[in-house]
């Protein structure tokens, strides 16, 4: 109960779960004491002609499995947490529970851990456990983004190849994951339709995709008004912003002219978690070293 700041929340749960076991009493205590007088009755409700259902109470065995499941409501009631504030005469809660595995769990791995934590990433992405330790990690926190493989998808980032929004280096990959990154694009629909189009054609022959020359030279000068800012003067980016290469065939989004169209008129918005204060340092050091692996970072 403390999510609630008031104590009227605790007595208002108790007396709910109190009525509602008192109410299930009453009804089962009601059934078995009910004497059935003359002919049974139907409920006149009729089935293949001659199948009708008819109004008998419910078996004696049936009603004392309600009787049972009751008890045992009271009997849990009373050992475990869930009648309003009554922590139950165990003291259990999962808040315990959890802190005490994890109690344990850091008994058993702190020592694995603390080795790798003092190693460097290069040497720790080069070592086969902490490899598989590694792997472990990001399938549990990180695939669910950039996919089991890590080759990312639409707007999540490829973390096989070589390409880096913030840098590769060891710990600037450690630095992204410890705190999260939040990458923003700004809209630039105010720009109209068809200067968009006509970066959009820019930016396509960049990387050597197929694109209109007259747009792509109006739209030459509509980055070096408005995209240079971000993405520099050669459009190779700025690591420093997040901002991507634009000369290269990397794309988060996609590349068609559609796409581009989109990204320059409504911006976008992306954001990492930060995992520093879920994970700590060691399993951040040990994450790190292995998204560095997977690029091939620890072999340079």
């Amino acid at each position: 109960m403390s999510d609630f700041v008031s104590s009227f929340w605790s007595v208002y749960v108790a007396g709910l779960t109190a009525l509602s076991i008192l109410f299930c009493a009453f009804v089962l205590w009601a059934n078995m004491t009910k004497k059935q007088a003359g002919p049974v009755e139907t409920h006149g409700h009729v089935w293949d002609e001659t199948l009708e259902e008819y109004n008998n109470p419910l078996p004696g065995w049936w009603k004392w499995l309600f009787w049972i499941t009751i008890v045992f409501a009271i009997v849990y009631l009373a050992v475990y947490p869930g009648f309003g504030s009554n922590k139950g005469a165990f003291g259990w809660s999962s808040v315990g529970q959890y802190e005490k595995e994890m109690q344990t769990a850091n008994e058993k791995y702190a020592p694995i851990f603390n080795k790798y934590a003092a190693m460097d990433l290069k040497a720790v992405a080069a070592d086969a456990e902490a490899k598989a330790m590694g792997e472990r990690l990001f399938l549990t926190y990180c695939a669910q983004c950039h996919g089991s493989a890590a080759q990312g998808a639409k707007g999540f980032p490829n973390l096989t190849d070589s390409d880096w929004l913030y840098g590769g280096e060891p710990e600037t990959i450690k630095t992204t994951i410890q705190g999260g990154r939040n990458g923003v694009m700004p809209p630039f629909g105010q720009l109209g339709a068809e200067s968009v189009k006509d970066v959009a054609n820019y930016v396509r022959s960049l990387s050597g995709l197929a694109a209109d020359g007259l747009r792509a030279e109006r739209g030459k000068a509509v980055f070096e008004q408005n995209c240079v800012a971000c993405h520099g003067p050669e459009a190779k980016g700025t690591p420093a912003l997040g901002a991507p290469n634009l000369t290269d065939k990397v794309w988060l989004y996609g590349s068609s002219e559609a796409t581009i169209i989109e990204t320059v008129t409504g911006g976008r918005n992306n954001r990492m978690p930060a995992f520093q204060e879920f994970l700590g340092d060691a399993k951040v050091h040990l994450l790190a070293a292995y998204v560095l692996g997977l690029s091939g970072g620890a072999k340079q």
